[in-house]
């Protein structure tokens, strides 16, 4: 079958999906017992499904059903202007065992994805810091399988099984709003662990531990650190048996990773989305580290030291051991005019480091400032500003520098990339989200070559999108 057919293939599924989707939604809406789409009680828009969502949690059972649809275009530089569609579908089920069969403190979580449409950063602008975290290989595929156990009055639990680190390490509460990709995963662990680390779309076998004493939370866990196993340079999503999301490699190396939290002024239990509840002015700063056992390609030197851009060099790039990262992420709401009130200013930052040598990333940092219920009677809406900056290492700012030497091709040097969003989080329904955004890149990639232009490098970008998202 020609890869014209195959697209066209993947690409018909997408409104048999959406036509799915819409069918059952209507066969539930039909049997529901609160027609009111709109009322605050209603946080799905199937509501209790007919029935099926209360019974099957009567037996421990939750499913919980998303779709993500959204549209981006590229209005300047980059590769080429241009719009593409990207959609996501996210199936969880959980399963509380002290319910289904009276063993306390026992969770089972099992996740599947179904990822559609076109890489609209890959096609369309070529940046490191990409457009949209629900960009990936279109495919049907199992994404997080664990079973977590709570000890110690709930103070200690272990989690074992497929599972994906951006779920949990090096979150920020601030730059969850944000659709950038590197506002979720960040881009040092996207651009130099192996496929970009255990993140979505993919997930990896270990086990974690989590431990909290008042203030304060500690994470820990080792997991194999190459999801879809092969070389460094050729670790594609859809390779072997990461294709259905069996990631089950565990030739590579092993990945260790650690992070302590402190919660200053955290919200009380019974209003956790109330900032006012507290004596103070909610924030949660939070310091970790990656370290990686795995052997990684030198981004300049070969075996024998010469530059991989020299004629002479072998090309087989010297293999540096081992890997880290240090990091950091502080949420802290700044100003909230009335306790009693939603309105609450916050910003947040998140930096990181790792080493030059075997890196094309070794400094990464994201950041910005969201306001919540930005106008009259938008309570649950949230305006953000953020930015983003991917500094080129020094091993690959020196090749390119080779590669100018030794070339007589255009070779442009490298630096970092940085981007600006701005975005509007609109709670059109408790179930139902709005979110317009707009983009925009400055030295896009790093400093490459623009593939359509010869001698010049990729312009800086103007992106705008738009993204929906239903909760079923």
């Amino acid at each position: 079958m020609s890869e014209r057919i195959k697209r066209n293939c993947r690409f018909a599924t997408v409104p048999v999906f959406v036509a799915a989707l819409l069918s059952v939604a209507g066969s539930a809406l039909a049997q529901s017992d609160s027609p009111d789409l709109f009322a605050p009680s209603r946080t799905s828009l199937l509501g209790d499904a007919g029935g099926l969502r209360p019974g099957l949690a009567r037996v421990g059972i939750a499913l919980t059903l998303t779709d993500i649809n959204e549209a981006f275009g590229n209005l300047a530089g980059g590769i080429k202007r241009g719009a593409a569609y990207q959609g996501l579908s996210t199936l969880t089920l959980q399963l509380d065992t002290k319910k289904a069969f009276g063993w306390e403190g026992g969770l089972v979580n099992i996740s599947g994805l179904q990822i559609r449409g076109h890489n609209f950063s890959q096609f369309h602008v070529g940046d490191l810091q990409t457009t949209s975290g629900i960009a990936a290989t279109p495919t049907t595929r199992l994404w997080e399988a664990w079973y977590q156990q709570q000890i110690v009055d709930g103070k200690l639990d272990v989690r074992v099984g497929l599972q994906s680190l951006d779920q949990e390490f090096m979150t920020s509460t601030g730059s969850a709003v944000f659709l950038n990709t590197m506002m979720g995963w960040p881009m040092l662990p996207s651009a130099d662990l192996y496929a970009g680390g255990p993140s979505y779309p993919l997930s990896s076998l270990g086990v974690r531990l989590k431990a909290q004493q008042g203030a304060f939370t500690v994470l820990a866990g080792v997991f194999q650190d190459n999801p879809p196993g092969g070389p460094f340079a050729n670790d594609g999503q859809l390779r072997g048996s990461s294709r259905w999301g069996g990631n089950f490699n565990l030739r590579t190396g092993a990945l260790f990773i650690g992070e302590i939290q402190y919660a200053h002024n955290p919200p009380s239990a019974g209003a956790p989305d109330a900032p006012g509840t507290q004596s103070g002015l909610p924030g949660t700063y939070k310091l970790g580290f990656w370290y990686d056992t795995a052997g990684y390609p030198d981004q300049r030197f070969d075996t024998r030291g010469v530059s991989l851009a020299n004629p002479a060099s072998s090309g087989i790039a010297r293999t540096d051991r081992g890997n880290f990262s240090l990091y950091a992420v502080a949420d802290q709401t700044i100003w909230q005019p009335d306790p009693e009130a939603p309105m609450a200013l916050a910003v947040f930052l998140r930096p990181m480091i790792a080493p030059s040598d075997r890196n094309q990333i070794n400094f990464s940092v994201n950041g910005g400032v969201t306001l919540k219920a930005p106008l009259p009677g938008r309570d649950d809406d949230t305006l953000g500003l953020g930015f983003g900056v991917a500094n080129i290492g020094g091993g690959a700012r020196g090749l390119a520098r080779d590669l100018a030497l030794f070339s007589t091709t255009f070779a442009p040097g490298r630096g970092a990339e940085t981007f600006v969003e701005l975005t509007y989080q609109a709670q059109i329904a408790p179930w139902w989200q709005l979110q317009p955004d707009i983009q925009y890149r400055w030295r896009t990639g790093g400093g490459v070559a623009d593939p359509n232009r010869p001698g010049k490098a990729l312009g800086n970008a103007l992106i705008i999108g738009v993204r929906t998202m239903i909760t079923f």
